[in-house]
């Protein structure tokens, strides 16, 4: 019986959504009965630093694209039992829990999103789709969802059939493309799943949460990179200024202030001023989904692990999240990339 199975009417969604955590090679795959979530990560080895998220390895940041079952038009999961799990072979991890046990191995990111564009199709025209008020755009008369439109059908034109496959443990990710009565089915190989822990949220320790349009967010991280930056400060208050984002790098420093104006921050809950410091470049790899989202969620908690989660509108009203989490940058650390960037 086979593991695992979906079908999505839309391939052209699937590559978008994944598009967004496209900044490393592999990505690691986790299916359950909610959905798949995909989750890619950068970490540095850290020698005789002891860091509270880990001791050796120092998980820089994550991307996670979560596309729940409701977002296809079938799906079905069947999780192997766990003495099945263990008399099969191959590069699969098949977990216990509440929900009857998840599956969760890697695949090449690279060559899966090749896949899911295999009939060819462009990007530029979605971002200028997203901006025009023809396309609902943020100007247009259809304000609520103009990122949306990079999956509109007047967009999408042919509709790009996607079936995901998983026969068992230790099998290819099978992916059939159809398309104007031509199919493609691609294997991809699945590889050994590492151990992710999660970079923790404290979630009942929350510095700071700011709802906002995720498009104002995009244009103040643009705005920064003027200065080839090299670290992307926050600065959240209860009083003025509320919200500073600010950057130095080699061609000086700016910085971009929001005002504390329900129409400009739909949530803002800062008890106290909170102040971190992160890689720049690692929260501009976000852009691409701050591009195409509707919203966007932004929450620190008082280690200063920065949470953004971003809000994507899809066809017919549903919607999908990516989250990214970065850990906030050492004293230390800092001054190594001040040292870097002078020489």
């Amino acid at each position: 019986m086979t593991l695992f199975t979906a079908v999505s009417d839309s391939a052209r969604q699937v590559f978008l959504l994944l598009k967004c955590i496209s900044f490393a090679q592999k990505v690691q795959v986790r299916i359950t009965k909610e959905g798949l979530r995909f989750t890619v990560e950068e970490s540095r080895v850290i020698q005789g630093k002891l860091i509270p998220w880990s001791f050796c390895l120092y998980r820089l940041y994550s991307g996670i694209a979560f596309l729940e079952e409701g977002l296809f038009t079938s799906y079905a999961y069947s999780p192997t039992t766990s003495s099945q799990a263990e008399n099969a072979g191959g590069g699969t991890q098949v977990e216990d829990d509440e929900d009857g046990g998840t599956t969760v191995f890697q695949i090449s990111l690279a060559a899966l999103l090749e896949t899911l564009q295999i009939f060819g199709f462009t990007e530029s025209r979605d971002r200028s789709a997203s901006r025009d008020p023809a396309y609902g755009g943020v100007t247009g008369s259809l304000a609520r969802g103009g990122p949306s439109a990079a999956f509109d059908n007047r967009v999408l034109g042919f509709k790009r059939v996607c079936r995901l496959s998983y026969e068992a443990k230790g099998e290819p990710l099978c992916i059939v493309l159809e398309e104007g009565g031509v199919t493609t089915t691609c294997e991809m190989v699945t590889y050994e799943p590492e151990d992710q822990d999660e970079i923790p949220l404290q979630r009942d320790a929350l510095a700071l949460k700011i709802i906002m349009r995720s498009s104002w967010l995009f244009d103040a991280i643009n705005e920064l990179a003027s200065t080839s930056p090299s670290r992307l400060t926050i600065a959240a208050s209860p009083s003025a200024p509320y919200l500073v984002l600010s950057s130095n790098g080699p061609l000086g420093s700016a910085a971009v202030e929001f005002s504390n104006d329900k129409q400009l921050l739909e949530t803002f809950q800062v008890p106290e001023r909170t102040v971190n410091t992160y890689k720049y470049s690692l929260v501009k790899a976000a852009s691409r989904a701050m591009d195409m989202a509707s919203k966007v969620s932004i929450r620190g908690d008082k280690q200063g692990v920065l949470s953004l989660q971003f809000m994507i509108e899809l066809e017919d009203g549903r919607v999908s999240f990516i989250d990214f989490r970065f850990v906030p940058l050492l004293p230390e650390e800092g001054d190594e990339e001040d040292n870097e960037d002078s020489d």
